[in-house]
């Protein structure tokens, strides 16, 4: 199938400014990382939390593998020995919120087989294999895709690699960055390229915050690990392409008149109505406001 429109490098919008791809993804990560700051993406305490979540998230909202990780925790399983000891029936059972969950429980089996198999069961020496070769190692498994092996290399493993998702390729497309048709690993080495060089994002603090900024995970062990400069500009620009995905660039209804990046674009795509934005707006502030809430007053019990 070939697109209706491949990206020509060049961006027509107030005083007819031209830039390539790298650049449109560059002006991109400047903008939000400067507006938003740091995501806290994997929300994770351990590397085998973040493996078991990029299984468990394809094709269901986080809610939902939330839901299916808590479960495994109280039930002392969210680690290899666990994963390794639960019989495939309960394991079924703990992680059924996240749909397909025999598929799933069935891919968690199989990567503590090949853990033990190729690794001696030691997920650091699993993590710690060149990045091309544990890619193809990861491929290889039955239900893992180039995004799922991206998200453990990049989250668990802290490898310098970017994710591409739904949103990303969103988001790059209507800034004409990216054919319609463009495959994973052209869009991949576009924004890890564009990237080079970058740096990661200052903290923003509370009383600079713009009010239509997204409500961030809170600091994880995972999300506040030590890693490589480039690992943590790519982890920070997939993070807010999530955000604005979630929150702007939606799939049926683009809210470009409120986005941060609505400024960027040649052309409006199917803008919604005012109403429509303060409503989607004010719906975005009381989830935002809420999580705070909640996290204020996790903050404060004993």
């Amino acid at each position: 199938m070939t697109s209706r429109r491949r990206p020509s490098g060049k961006t027509a919008g107030k005083g007819e400014r031209t830039s390539s791809p790298a650049q449109t993804v560059r002006a991109i990560y400047r903008k939000l990382s400067r507006a938003w700051g740091p995501q806290h993406w994997w929300p994770a305490e351990t590397p085998f939390e973040v493996i078991a979540g990029a299984i468990l998230t394809q094709n269901t909202s986080w809610t939902n593998v939330e839901k299916a990780l808590a479960k495994l925790r109280a039930a002392g399983s969210l680690n290899v020995a666990g994963i390794r000891a639960t019989p495939l029936d309960e394991l079924e059972q703990l992680v059924r919120s996240s749909g397909y969950f025999r598929q799933k429980a069935l891919r968690l089996k199989n990567f503590i087989v090949i853990l033990d198999e190729k690794h001696g069961g030691k997920l650091d020496a699993m993590l710690a294999t060149p990045t091309d070769e544990l890619r193809a190692e990861l491929l290889a498994l039955n239900g893992i895709g180039p995004e799922t092996a991206d998200s453990i290399l990049l989250y668990a493993g802290h490898h310098p690699v970017f994710v591409v998702d739904a949103y990303t390729r969103r988001v790059l497309e209507r800034h004409d960055a990216v054919a319609a048709d463009a495959k994973y690993d052209e869009i991949r080495a576009l924004v890890e390229v564009a990237l080079q060089g970058s740096e990661s994002s200052p903290e923003v603090g509370r009383g600079s915050l713009n009010q239509r900024r997204p409500a961030a995970h809170p600091p994880s062990a995972m999300s506040t690990a030590e890693r490589a400069p480039l690992a943590q500009v790519y982890n920070e620009m997939h993070g807010l392409f999530v955000q604005l995905g979630k929150h702007y660039c939606h799939k049926q209804r683009p809210m470009c008149e409120a986005c941060p990046l609505g400024s960027m674009l040649s052309h409006p795509v199917e803008p919604a109505s005012t109403s429509r934005v303060e409503k989607q707006l004010s719906k975005t502030m009381r989830q935002t406001s809420k999580t705070q809430r909640n996290r204020d007053y996790n903050q404060t019990r004993p």
